[in-house]
């Protein structure tokens, strides 16, 4: 192994945040900003006389005057700077670095001239610069600007025309809010730095402001709002992404080389080879089975190996190196919370270790077929797989999978109708908490459901509305927030427990989702549910029953807007990292001035608060969770179980094969046996009556009783039923006596007494009683020689006949010729 392969690599793994933003970055650049304008040339005393113009002017005497004695030191101060304009002596100033303590450097200059300047002649110069486009910060600089004045100012100096259309173009409700004057702002901001007006802003500049904002952990509203509006006005591209929400920490689609890249590989022919493999397998592998195959083969296959054997560069493995490398990979280190409060480290079976040792094992099997194609390029890494097809092998896990599955399932079916109620009352208090608010005047207290609020004197939402109050304790309560949330916790319990869909086929309901049927037979119209494509790539359609209709109808009313219509919105596909096309989805609401998708996360988030509020207990005593999935598996559960075939339950939950919905089903052993007498009885009622004859109740009372005689002290008797014991009930003498290794300690009781039986027997010359109990005696024997026979049996290798490999060379070495 050759040290000349090690490529330096950074030790940490590379996290793919904001991947997306930057590609979107390259896609649509940000305007470049100008060496030089017109208005950064002009000499002092034009800039001042600039000032002293409409609209630059401010709008009372006072502040004018500090406005252009700010000015005047401002254009003093720059001036002892080099370079030809008034920007390029900006940007060598040591106020450009930073917005924070800008300032400091142009006061201590003025101290140093002897003159003390007022406090507020800085801020009042530089915006008068800036609104008069002399100087253009950058939007660093800018963004944390908090200024009351500088969006009014830009506003009407640099562009009036378009913040007038802008304005024209929002509703005067947001308009007068507070978010849309700080989106008014960002505009603003936008056009102080790269000049021109709202017309010129491009996607790249917003994208770089989000970006900053991101870096200086701003609040980044005010800038999907402002995208919002300037795309919805036509302003960019048709390609222009839908919405910015949550971009700087999107990943997006990435290439296989970014996949590999981002974990600290040391061997770079190995890096280059995981690249072309990835590369191959991508075009028939969705990008989350891309995204799990680079992370096997990539951090828990090679850097695992490069970990613990430095310097290792061939696929070639010894025996003892992947043998300890299966050891690993079977565990985990994971970070558990102690009873005491403390976290700590401890090791936990890794579930996905049959999948990872079958993605390596695949890895090793597609190089050695494809070095039969492409020898030149496949060939130098074919070596023998170190993953046998055993190894692969996970029906103990599966069977382990399947017990939790069921034990989750038959905890959670008998609280649903709890769960349910739960959900419902917890949405109608929030109502009634809501209408109160609302009918109530600002500033006034409210009492309702035995709680009191206390509303604010003042509301900066659109509707006049309060967006928050303040309970007896003194707690801000947003009620609005509340609703929604006990909304859709309501809304998503009915639809899972009555359709047994998937949480991603969920927040991809449409109004375009349900329709209607007209059965050919009767003319009756059936409204149907249409499931779009999801794991299987399969659509389907689902029956609506009178209370799935009354649940999609309040979830259309609640999305609908004035005019009826439900707006298309973009959605994100979080396994494929792409958006979908704008649909008008169910799962929709109003945030920051635009429509967004409902998160899954935030569906788990308010399953967790109903439960919460339910009080349900798990057998463990701690408070009982449920998963969206467990909606889908008690939803197939109480279908099978209430006469559902399972082959129309499969078509219905969409899985490609019916033992996948026999795995989800916690059938009860009491159900099958239930299901199995109804199927009896359904059939005799089919068949001719003449077939089966009536059996009495003293026929089935000795049916029955025959089983329960089989039991004995000793064993089960294995006589077939209507026999009679042919022994007198002398058990241990009878051949048909069933024993078991249970059976063993009391046998061997039963073989001493009868030796010491024997024994006296001899004593006293009872010639009669020895035969019968040596006949006894060796029956109990013979017993206890089957009960371990059958114990050495289970627990020793079975031959099956196939020859070891000393037995083959000891055939060859007998058959071989002597030497002549």
């Amino acid at each position: 192994m050759t040290n000349l392969l090690v490529a330096p690599v950074a030790d940490a793994v590379t996290n793919l945040r904001g991947q997306e933003a930057a590609a979107l970055l390259r896609a649509f650049p940000p305007r470049s900003s100008a060496p030089s304008w017109p208005a950064t040339r002009l000499s002092w005393d034009a800039v001042l006389h600039r000032l002293q113009l409409p609209p630059f002017r401010a709008t009372t005497d006072s502040a004018q005057s500090v406005r252009m004695g700010g000015a005047r030191m401002m254009l003093s101060w720059l001036d002892t700077f080099p370079g030809g304009t008034w920007q390029q002596r900006w940007e060598t100033s040591p106020a450009a670095g930073a917005y924070a303590g800008w300032s400091d450097a142009l006061m201590a200059w003025r101290l140093s001239e002897g003159r003390k300047p007022r406090q507020d002649a800085a801020p009042s110069g530089m915006l008068a610069l800036i609104s008069a486009d002399v100087i253009r910060p950058s939007l660093e600089w800018l963004s944390p600007n908090s200024s009351r004045l500088l969006r009014p100012a830009i506003a009407a100096a640099r562009d009036p025309d378009g913040f007038a259309r802008l304005s024209a173009q929002i509703p005067s409700g947001e308009l007068a809010t507070s978010p849309a004057s700080e989106a008014l702002k960002v505009i603003a901001l936008i056009v102080a730095a790269q000049g021109g007006g709202v017309d010129d802003i491009v996607v790249g500049d917003l994208l770089t402001l989000l970006q900053i904002k991101a870096s200086q952990s701003a609040q980044n509203g005010p800038v999907l709002r402002a995208y919002t509006w300037l795309r919805a006005r036509g302003q960019f591209p048709p390609d222009a992404p839908a919405t910015l929400q949550n971009l700087p920490a999107r990943s997006g689609q990435v290439a296989p080389a970014s996949l590999v890249d981002r974990f600290p590989l040391r061997c770079k022919p190995v890096r280059d080879l995981l690249v072309d493999y990835l590369t191959e397998r991508q075009p028939a592998l969705d990008y989350t089975s891309l995204l799990v195959l680079a992370n096997h083969l990539v951090s828990l296959f090679w850097v695992d190996l490069e970990r613990h054997h430095p310097g290792i560069d061939s696929l070639r493995l010894p025996r003892e190196v992947s043998e300890a490398w299966k050891t690993r990979v079977a565990v985990k280190t994971v970070r558990r919370r102690q009873p005491d409060g403390t976290t700590a480290e401890i090791s936990a079976p890794r579930a996905s270790a049959a999948a990872v040792k079958m993605n390596v094992r695949a890895f090793y099997l597609d190089i050695a077929e494809w070095a039969l194609d492409e020898p030149e390029r496949w060939g130098p890494w074919a070596a023998p797989s170190p993953i046998s097809e055993g190894d692969c092998g996970a029906k103990k896990m599966e069977r382990e999978q399947k017990s939790r599955s069921d034990r989750r399932t038959r905890e959670r079916l008998p609280v649903l109708p709890l769960l349910v109620r739960v959900a419902d009352r917890r949405l109608k208090e929030a109502k009634a908490r809501l209408d109160a608010i609302d009918a109530a005047p600002l500033g006034t207290m409210v009492t309702v459901l035995g709680e009191t609020f206390t509303l604010p004197q003042t509301s900066r939402r659109a509707d006049g509305r309060p967006g928050h109050v303040w309970d007896v304790h003194g707690s801000r309560r947003h009620l609005r927030a509340e609703e929604k949330q006990a909304f859709f916790a309501w809304a998503t319990i009915e639809i899972l427990r009555h359709t047994g869909i998937r949480a991603e086929e969920l927040l991809e309901l449409s109004h375009h989702s349900i329709l209607r049927y007209t059965l050919p037979t009767t003319g009756e119209i059936v409204p149907l549910l249409q499931i779009a494509p999801s794991k299987t790539e399969k659509e389907r359609l689902l029956l609506i029953n009178p209370e799935l209709a009354d649940v999609l109808s309040t979830l259309v009313t609640r999305v609908r807007q004035v005019d009826g219509r439900i707006p298309a919105i973009s959605t994100y596909d979080v396994h494929e990292r792409t958006w979908n096309p704008p649909m008008p989805i169910l799962y929709q609401w109003r945030v920051s001035g635009e429509r967004r998708p409902v998160s899954g996360a935030f569906l788990r988030t308010v399953l967790n608060e109903t439960l919460e509020a339910s009080g349900l207990l798990g057998k463990d005593g701690e408070p009982l969770r449920f998963q969206p999935h467990d909606f889908r598996r008690i939803f197939i559960t109480d279908a099978i179980l209430n006469g559902l075939p399972p082959h129309i339950a499969q078509i219905i939950a969409g899985h490609e094969s019916i033992s996948t919905t026999m795995g989800y089903a916690a059938i009860y052993p009491s159900d099958a046996i239930e299901a199995h007498r109804a199927f009896i009885a359904r059939r005799r009622q089919t068949r001719p009556t003449e077939e089966y004859r009536a059996i009495t109740s003293e026929e089935w009372d000795e049916f029955l009783g025959h089983w329960e005689r089989r039991k004995l002290a000793l064993g089960e008797c294995g006589r077939t039923y209507g026999t009679d014991c042919a022994h007198e009930h002398a058990c241990v003498r009878c051949p048909v006596l069933i024993v078991g290794p249970s059976d063993g300690p009391r046998l061997e009781e039963i073989r001493d007494n009868l030796r010491e039986r024997v024994a006296e027997a001899e004593r006293e010359g009872w010639l009669g009683e020895i035969e019968g109990l040596s006949v006894s005696l060796a029956a109990a024997e013979e017993k206890i020689a089957q009960v371990f026979s059958r114990q050495e049996r289970g627990e020793s290798p079975v031959f099956l006949g196939l020859p070891s490999i000393d037995q083959l060379f000891a055939a060859a070495s007998d058959t071989e010729e002597p030497p002549l």
